[in-house]
């Protein structure tokens, strides 16, 4: 009976360190939920729009900048990489527009120089998380042109002329899309899991980079449909900016950093003292 009971007893504190686990991480979240953090983020938007459409104005215009570099140097066949590897850098990109998130939440004035010059409450380590998103980004690319070479042999690029009819109507193309969607996919499955929350994290409370990473692979992890449905949201919402050729994101980027500060403050843990 002694070891019964002493069995039972090790099991009810296991299930208690379970479920004390399973309430810090899981939130319950409705799939919808990403409409509401949109119309939280646009509200931000709306109030005093003009310091977050300038900080979208300023990065069409870098974007802009880098796709014409592309072009004039002749690298436009990392151009789709590039594009892609946007998503991945984005939430550092956007600290500024956290930081006027939480100062209307604060009921702080805002002013676009306190945006630009954000200081975030963990110091150096949100830079040191930005660089590893770089980093990340960087690896990506590689991995395309890799993929390119891989289906189509160490040839030049076809130019956008040629490279729908080339992906769209010869197997070989097909195959890569799907090869590389798959590897694109691992990809930004694992930048979005690393930093859909960290960087909010990271201006909001005193905590290093690994710490702020591995929070948001768990909140992630533990609230997966409403995550992977909000990411699907972030995803198509950059669908449109690319097809108005950059443009939108004068207005997308901004409207989609303010609702990833609510996504963040409705799912973040408690501080802990």
């Amino acid at each position: 009976m002694g070891q019964a009971d002493e069995s039972y007893g090790l099991l009810s504190e296991t299930s208690g360190i379970e479920e004390t686990r399973n309430k810090r991480w899981q939130r319950h979240l409705s799939a919808s939920i990403g409409f509401q953090w949109l119309r939280a983020g646009w509200r931000d938007l709306a109030d005093q729009p003009g310091q977050s459409l300038a900080y979208g104005f300023g990065v069409f215009v870098v974007s802009v900048a880098i796709v014409w570099s592309l072009a004039l140097f002749g690298r436009d066949y990392i151009l789709f990489p590039t594009l892609a590897g946007f998503m991945i850098v984005a939430p550092i990109l956007a600290i500024g527009l956290y930081e006027k998130s939480r100062m209307v939440e604060a009921g702080d004035s805002v002013t676009l120089r306190r945006m630009l010059l954000a200081k975030p409450r963990a110091g150096a380590q949100v830079y040191f998380t930005g660089l590893l998103l770089c980093l990340l980004m960087l690896l990506w690319m590689r991995a395309a042109v890799l993929v390119y070479a891989l289906f189509f042999g160490v040839r030049p690029f076809p130019g956008f002329d040629h490279v729908v009819e080339l992906l769209l109507t010869q197997p070989i193309g097909w195959a890569m899309l799907v090869v590389g969607t798959a590897i694109g996919g691992l990809f930004a499955s694992f930048a979005f899991a690393i930093s859909a929350f960290s960087i909010p994290m990271l201006l909001d409370r005193r905590t290093d980079a690994l710490t702020a990473m591995g929070t948001s692979i768990a909140l992630v992890w533990n609230n997966l449909v409403p995550l992977v449905a909000w990411g699907a949201i972030v995803v198509a919402l950059f669908v449109v900016s690319v097809a108005t050729g950059l443009v939108g994101l004068i207005v997308i980027f901004p409207w989609l950093g303010h609702a990833t500060w609510h996504a963040y403050r409705t799912v973040a843990p408690p501080e802990e003292q």
